[in-house]
């Protein structure tokens, strides 16, 4: 018997998917090594104010005379989990939801769709500022208030998917066998959507970060002392002289989204060919 080799997929051997791995790599080091990586305490007041980079102080200091870039290496403990653990939260959130309408139809697909569209009707960012500003601003209620608008686009999108599948010849088997319809849901159908799902949240996963830190860049997010991406811009642009404080902290979110936007790219590509590859072997 020949042992069968295992080949990454093309789609992720791209140039762009290859950068953004790698990218993506390099701050996760960040985050799990940030206490050895940071020169100085974040919150230490000993530098020189709005002193320009420096072999000292290699992104400079801001207004009351802090490291930058002990502060950025510290925001990323922050900004990119909180990123993470919204994305999770919505889509299990809207997941659930749109399996159940999905499935269920009827009043309860009527229900849940509307109240889907409820949300859809507002602008997401305008609906995550007013309920950000409405809980006060902190940055569990600012990732609170990115997973309430974000929810609908994964139960508009599992909701489609569960009545492709609902009339299967494989689901109808699993119900005459005896399954419920809540295990017909979880057992049969959520196995074969659980891609498009993850698909989906590499791709949201910019998205959130650039939502959690505009909430932090207008005061409604992360609150001083602590560092946080969005929060560090928002001090920069107030001393537009002084370019190093909103260009470092910028540049961060920059090169994580660019990254999780080449990656979620990559896996989209990667599902497509699968599938398509799939259904040919099947014809």
């Amino acid at each position: 018997m020949t042992k069968k080799r295992f080949r990454i997929p093309e789609a992720l051997r791209t140039p762009l998917a290859i950068i953004g791995m790698v990218v993506l790599a390099l701050w996760l080091l960040v985050i799990i090594f940030a206490p050895l990586l940071e020169p100085h305490d974040p919150l230490e007041q000993s530098g020189t104010r709005l002193a320009a980079p420096s072999a000292e102080y290699w992104f400079g200091t801001d207004t009351l005379g802090r490291d930058i870039f002990s502060r950025v290496i510290s925001a990323s403990r922050i900004s990119i989990p909180s990123s993470i653990v919204l994305v999770i939260c919505s889509s299990v959130i809207g997941s659930l939801i749109g399996a159940m309408a999905g499935y269920f139809g009827g009043k309860v697909d009527e229900v849940f769709m509307r109240l889907t569209d409820l949300v859809f009707a507002f602008p997401s960012t305008i609906l995550a500022m007013v309920i950000s500003a409405a809980l006060g601003p902190s940055i569990q209620n600012a990732v609170l208030a990115v997973v309430l608008v974000s929810w609908p686009t994964y139960t508009r999108l599992v909701r489609s998917l569960v009545l492709g599948f609902r009339n299967s010849e494989f689901v109808i088997v699993g119900r005459l066998l005896g399954r419920s319809g809540f295990e017909s849901l979880f057992h049969d159908i959520l196995p074969n959507i659980l891609p498009h799902i993850f698909v989906l949240m590499f791709v949201d996963l910019g998205d959130c970060l650039l939502t959690l830190s505009g909430l932090s860049f207008l005061g409604l997010g992360a609150t001083p002392p602590m560092a946080e991406w969005g929060q560090m811009v928002s001090e920069g642009v107030t001393r537009m002289t002084s370019w190093w404080l909103a260009f470092f902290p910028g540049l961060a979110i920059f090169t994580v989204v660019i990254a999780e936007n080449f990656i979620g790219d990559a896996v989209r590509d990667w599902f497509d060919r699968s599938y398509v590859a799939g259904s040919s072997e099947g014809k």
